[in-house]
């Protein structure tokens, strides 16, 4: 793609001119901000980067380093948009924008060729990344990861690779899709028609969550639809870049689920859920896509904000009482997702279904929206900035009081977790779906 239409591509992003200058001169966004309160430099706050971006699409400012350095120091956790008076999409802006600074030779040819690597071949391949997992998987369980811990051999590759290393979340046993039957039956009447999209990272990493996202499904009386020709979803490819493969991606899952019959698509990590709602705006001028990209984007919905849109979860009967009474003396806390509370404004209902369980003590979480650190592969790519955001989440946490944290995003919670270890505070991280999942079992889980 030519630099010429990377520019047209982000003019096309900015909005119009008299909510620009509102927006530049606002200035709300600010106090929401991590970089900005971290720096206190304009140019590292959302109106800063704005302008930025609009200097660069109309030619007035040359792409610099500088340019390209502030676009990847965002965190895209996009409170800024929450903020924002007059709706300001900034999260599309700075994604357009990094694809120009990847197009236009600011990423090194080094870092850009791993990244895209990784990305395509790994995370959105399904055969990659299981081979992947696999390897990981061995590693973890071989012993080979407690003997490299012990010698500290990482810290000759670079001083942050041996805590990078800590971030890789255990492997499952089994992945989810071998073990998700394509149709699932509830074990009464069918109440909602659901689908299901079981993700990348989701399938390797998190498959116990999501095992459990289907088990709760059932039990509140889905039928649930999973397409076995279903890819990732492209929400790390997008926020990385790498924006026209992330539309291979959509349009690939748009037509996996287009065959199918079924009211609700549930997704269960903040990230995807988010991204695939966005489809219908990101296909919107694709002839051949758009009306389908819009039917698809209408039925995504959370799983909480499934739960609490619909309420159908029934506690009168099959609660596990010994896990209820554990619960009554310990509190519980809950963290927003960025791409939960911020991109799909899911704030409210997670909670209302948290404190409708029984014998939940709920507290909530000071700053509970700001960002973890976590932010895609940006506690990777950016361990030191993403250690500082995850020192402020972990000393709330801590000030809390609360012995479980919930929230609803993989990366959040393989964050937290690290975070709990790192900084020695004493709680367990679960996603709500796992919660719920417990409380609906008759014997405890570990």
């Amino acid at each position: 793609m030519s630099n010429l239409q990377n520019n047209q591509d982000l003019l096309k992003v900015l909005p119009h001119d008299d909510i620009l200058q509102q927006c530049i001169h606002c200035g709300m966004c600010l106090a929401t901000c991590p970089t900005y309160e971290l720096t206190k430099l304009e140019r590292s706050s959302p109106r800063g980067r704005i302008r930025m971006i609009r200097s660069v699409a109309r030619g007035e400012m040359e792409l610099s380093s500088l340019f390209a350095e502030e676009m990847n120091f965002c965190l895209d956790c996009q409170a800024c948009e929450t903020a924002c008076p007059a709706g300001v999409k900034y999260g599309r802006m700075v994604e357009a924008a990094r694809v120009l600074v990847d197009e236009s030779g600011f990423t090194p040819k080094t870092q850009l060729f791993i990244k895209r690597f990784a990305l395509r071949k790994i995370v959105a391949s399904r055969f990659g990344l299981k081979f992947f997992s696999r390897l990981l998987w061995l590693y973890q369980k071989s012993g080979l990861q407690k003997l490299v811990r012990i010698t500290g051999v990482l810290k000759l590759i670079s001083k942050n690779l041996p805590e990078i290393e800590k971030l890789s979340p255990p492997i499952a046993n089994h992945f989810s899709d071998s073990l998700i039957k394509e149709i699932e039956l509830p074990e009464g009447d069918v109440k909602f028609k659901t689908a299901f999209h079981f993700g990348c990272l989701m399938n390797t990493m998190f498959a116990d969550i999501n095992i459990d996202t289907i088990d709760v499904l059932k039990k509140v009386g889905c039928k649930i639809i999973t397409p076995k020709d279903q890819v990732c979803c492209g929400s790390l490819m997008a926020h990385n870049g790498d924006m026209e493969f992330a539309l291979k991606l959509a349009r690939k899952n748009i037509d996996a689920f287009d065959k199918q019959d079924y009211d609700y698509l549930i997704s269960n990590s903040a990230g995807c859920g988010a991204f695939m709602k966005d489809y219908a705006h990101l296909l919107e001028n694709d002839p051949q896509y758009s009306e389908k990209a819009k039917r698809f984007s209408s039925k995504v919905k959370d799983v909480m904000e499934f739960f609490a849109e619909q309420k159908p979860l029934n506690f009168s009967s099959n609660l596990n009482p010994e896990l209820n009474l554990k619960l009554e003396h310990e509190l519980i806390t809950y963290h927003d997702a960025c791409h939960l509370a911020h991109a799909q404004k899911i704030s409210s209902q997670p909670r209302e279904v948290i404190k409708s369980l029984p014998g939940i003590k709920y507290i909530e979480l000071e700053e509970a929206s700001w960002c973890c650190g976590s932010a895609g592969i940006y506690n990777v790519v950016r361990y030191e900035d993403a250690v500082i955001q995850l020192q402020r989440k972990m000393k709330n946490i801590r000030n809390s009081g609360a012995k479980i944290v919930l929230t609803g995003n993989p990366g959040c919670i393989g964050q937290i977790k690290y975070g709990a270890d790192r900084f020695d505070v004493n709680v367990q991280v679960l996603h709500p779906v796992t919660l719920i999942k417990k409380l609906l079992s008759k014997e405890i889980q570990s």
